[in-house]
């Protein structure tokens, strides 16, 4: 037996050898050859050989060998970080289709965090935010099957279905004492990728949900739209960005490019190889998708003077984050909200074959300015209290997220000052009277925790903030850079 483990593990090891052999250097080709050339980790190989031969000759069932290796690629890419996978034909299809704004599902952008599927963000407009999923819930089963030990991209697929079928799916959700269960049901999520309306005369209002192919296109029509429409000069135009989990790239530079002077820096970014290295400008050249008329060309001159504010939350990642932080380092626009998600890093689709894919994270953003948008995120100028750190899912908050590539600031804990017995009987009575109350209003808590807040609604107390402070009312969120006597 241990003969043919060796065998097998040396053809092995010369098969993967092999492999590797030839994407070095493909790979190599493609680069400076000034760049070190890192020599294959043969022990290693020789380890992953002998596993592999174990398996096949002991494992209580007979494996195939291509889902060991495609399980072996798996675990190579999720061990780098949240965001790097391997897309098989079905995902990269998927993913493909995805980008153009039409796909099947639930509505939810999900990732892996201690063995459970947490939710980022539910996409506005879906059967997941219909029915109240809010960003760090975590989905411990789908039906009967339980998430715990489940690799992500089999959670997504149990999620995924033909519309019209229902699924339930069981949350555990920080501050309710026992898991929710909602029963959803599957439908082509159509997203919208650009919605606008003039909340009054001078005042235009529009909200990006994703960045998709045609989101530069859609909201050049948007703003034409308003400014025509509008019964006065513009005074002021609010861009939200909450809860858009981002998208295309080009997405985001044409969004930006539509307030900003021509040639202005949007982003930047940093990686390893030459190709990760790019400076995208507000410029046809880095926005447009191939060859066609620069949609933006005959946008009003207003449209990159009027004021401007941009709302963004925690749930604004990526993408989003870059038009946030373009518009604040370039002081076009007023950045209001809570802290953004933090996603600041570019993974890139690496075609393998046979209609497969990794996707890869190969760079960090930058904003003009040079922040680093991984694991911190886009800080506002105007502050929003009204959501705290507690009650948000940040990039920082993953396992095996990447650093911000700087030395970061650790959270200080706040020291709590010593109580006294008086204190103590006061708590004890206050938290009886809570307690009570708790009880009493229950029902109607529960089901006002349930219910989505509609962004741009007359129930949208941000957006309510954000028209005050263009008139320059007195408004609750403090402002970033206010000090206060300690």
């Amino acid at each position: 037996m241990s003969n043919v483990i060796k065998k097998t593990g040396l053809i092995l090891i010369g098969a993967i050898t092999g492999v590797l052999l030839s994407i070095n250097f493909s790979a190599i080709a493609k680069k400076d050859n000034t760049e070190e050339i890192h020599p294959l980790p043969i022990d290693e190989l020789r380890t992953f050989a002998q596993v592999f031969g174990r398996i096949k000759s002991d494992y209580v069932e007979s494996v195939e060998d291509k889902k060991l290796i495609t399980e072996a690629i798996n675990g190579m890419l999720v061990g780098l970080d949240p965001h790097s996978s391997y897309l098989d034909k079905e995902e990269y299809k998927e993913l493909q289709i995805g980008t153009q704004g039409e796909f099947g599902g639930l509505g939810i952008q999900v990732t892996m965090e201690d063995g459970l599927v947490k939710v980022i963000s539910p996409i506005e407009d879906t059967p997941a935010f219909r029915a109240g999923i809010k960003t760090g819930d975590l989905i411990v089963k789908l039906d009967d099957t339980a998430v715990k030990g489940m690799a992500l991209n089999d959670a997504i697929k149990l999620m995924r279905g033909k519309p019209k079928t229902s699924i339930k799916i069981t949350i555990v959700r920080e501050g309710e004492r026992e898991p929710l269960i909602f029963t959803l049901v599957r439908d082509i999520i159509k997203i919208q990728s650009v919605k606008s309306k003039l909340i009054e005369p001078g005042y235009a209002y529009i909200r990006i949900t994703q960045f998709q192919e045609q989101t530069g296109e859609n909201l050049a029509q948007a703003i034409k739209t308003l400014f025509a429409e509008s019964s006065e000069p513009m005074k002021g135009l609010i861009l939200d960005l909450r809860n858009d989990p981002g998208g295309l790239l080009n997405g985001a530079v044409s969004v930006s490019a539509a307030f900003l002077p021509e040639n202005a820096l949007v982003v930047y970014t940093e990686g390893r190889s030459a190709d990760a290295k790019m400076k995208l400008y507000a410029n046809p050249e880095y926005y447009l998708r191939g060859p066609g008329d620069d949609y933006l060309k005959g946008l009003p001159s207003e449209a990159k003077t009027v004021p401007m504010i941009t709302l963004v939350n925690g749930g604004s990642a990526s993408a989003s984050e870059i038009v946030a932080g373009a518009l604040q380092d370039h002081k076009r626009s007023i950045v209001m909200g809570s802290q953004t998600f933090g996603k600041g890093s570019v993974q890139t689709i690496l075609p393998l074959g046979n209609n497969t894919a990794i996707k890869l994270t190969t760079a960090r953003y930058y904003t003009p300015n040079g922040q680093s948008i991984q694991a911190k995120g886009i800080t506002p100028d105007v502050l929003d209290n009204a959501e705290s750190d507690e009650q948000r899912l940040r990039e920082a908050d993953l396992s095996r997220h990447l650093s911000n590539g700087k030395k970061g600031e650790k959270r200080e804990k706040k020291v709590e000052p010593e109580k006294t017995e008086v204190d103590k009987t006061e708590a004890e009575t206050d938290k009886v009277e809570q307690k009570a109350e708790s009880k009493k209003n229950k029902k109607d808590q529960d089901k006002k925790s349930r219910t989505p807040i509609e962004f741009g609604s007359s129930d949208d107390l941000l957006l309510t903030q954000a028209m005050n402070y263009f008139k320059g009312i007195t408004t609750t969120p403090e402002n970033k850079n206010d000090k206060t006597d300690g």
